[in-house]
C-alpha cells in the first residue's frame, strides 16, 4: 500500500497502490523481456537470491500478474519500478512481460526507484542514504525537498545521509546486517575513524545494543581531554575488561542453572556498572527448576 503523505504531485500516479484499479487493460503493453534493462538510478544494489528464486517459481506457475513500469528510450525500456519482477521473469523463462509505459525524466526515474523500494522496505540503510545523496547532489534538491517527496522528515533524511560518513568497513557491516542504522548513528557521535572502527568491533564482539553503544560512545566523548589517546585507550580497555568479566559470569551462571543466561552490563569510564540478567526457560516446569536451583 503506497503511503498517502509526502509524495510529490504526479509521483503517486507513477506508483499506483493498486494497478488493476488505476489503469485499464488497454493501457498495458507486452514487451520483450530482453528489451528491458535496469534503471541506472536504481538505488538498490542487492537482491535477495532466495526470495528471487521463490518469485521466479511463482511467475512460472501463474504468470506475471502485476506489470512493471518503464520509460521508453533509444536503448529499449528502462525500468522505473519492478526490476525484481523483471529479474524473476527472466529466471522463469518468460519471453514477454506486461509493462506500463510512462514518460519520465531522470529525476522522476530516480524518485520512482527510491520510493518503490522504500515503500516495501527493500533498501538497506546505506542504499537509502546513497539514494538521498544522489537526489541532493546530482539533482540539487534540498534535504527538505527530498523529505517531502519520500514522505520522511528532514531530520530522517539528514541522519540517513550522515551514515555515509562512517568508515567504509563500518558501512559494510551495516550493509551485511551486522550493525543497524541505529548503531551507525551512535558510532558517528565519536570523532575519528579509528575510534569509530574500534566501537564497531566492540559491538560485534560483545553484541552490544544501540543503547549500550550510545553509552560507550558517551564515555569516550566525556573524557577530560578528547585529544588524549591514552585516556581513550583506557576507556576501551575498561570496557573490554568489564565485558570479559561478563562472559565469565555468563558461563558460570549457565553451568549453575543449566539454562542459557545472558548478562548485559554497561560501564562508563567513571560510573558503576548497571545491567540485567536474562534467563531463558522452556516451560513452567523448567522455570520452577531454575527457581529451585537459585533458591537452594
Amino acid at each position: 500500500m503506497a503511503r498517502s503523505s509526502g509524495l510529490g504531485k504526479g509521483l503517486a500516479s507513477l506508483i499506483p497502490s493498486d494497478i488493476s484499479e488505476e489503469i485499464s487493460e488497454s493501457a498495458l503493453r507486452h514487451i520483450d523481456v530482453s528489451h528491458a534493462y535496469p534503471n541506472r538510478f536504481q538505488p538498490r544494489a542487492h537482491f535477495n537470491e532466495e526470495t528471487l528464486i521463490a518469485l521466479a517459481d511463482s511467475i512460472a506457475a501463474v504468470g506475471m500478474i502485476q506489470p512493471i513500469i518503464v520509460r521508453e528510450t533509444d536503448q529499449g525500456y528502462e525500468i522505473l519500478a519492478g526490476e525484481r519482477r523483471w529479474r524473476a521473469a527472466q529466471r522463469a523463462g518468460l519471453k514477454q512481460i506486461p509493462a506500463l509505459i510512462r514518460n519520465s525524466d531522470d529525476l522522476n526515474s530516480l524518485e520512482v526507484s527510491i520510493i518503490e523500494n522504500i515503500q516495501r522496505d527493500d533498501l538497506n540503510a546505506l542504499e537509502e542514504a546513497a539514494a538521498y545523496r544522489q537526489l541532493t547532489d546530482e539533482f540539487e534538491l534540498t534535504q527538505e525537498q527530498v523529505a517531502n517527496k519520500i514522505g520522511r522528515s528532514r531530520s530522517a533524511v539528514a541522519n540517513a545521509i550522515r551514515l555515509l560518513s562512517l568508515p567504509v568497513a563500518t558501512q559494510r557491516m551495516i550493509v551485511d546486517g551486522c550493525l543497524s542504522a541505529g548503531h551507525g548513528r551512535a558510532i558517528l557521535t565519536v570523532k575519528g575513524d579509528k575510534n569509530r572502527q574500534k566501537i564497531a568491533k566492540e559491538i560485534l564482539k560483545h553484541n552490544l545494543s544501540v543503547r549500550e553503544t550510545e553509552k560507550l560512545a558517551a564515555s569516550i566523548n566525556n573524557a577530560e581531554d578528547k585529544s588524549d589517546s591514552a585516556k581513550q585507550k583506557q576507556i576501551f580497555e575498561e570496557h573490554e575488561e568489564a565485558q570479559t568479566g561478563v562472559l565469565e559470569l555468563e558461563e558460570l551462571l549457565t553451568t549453575r542453572l543449566n539454562a542459557e543466561v545472558n548478562v548485559r552490563i554497561v560501564r562508563g569510564a567513571q560510573s558503576r556498572g548497571q545491567g540485567k540478567i536474562v534467563i531463558k526457560f522452556e516451560d513452567l516446569t523448567d522455570l520452577e527448576r531454575i527457581y529451585n536451583s537459585i533458591a537452594s
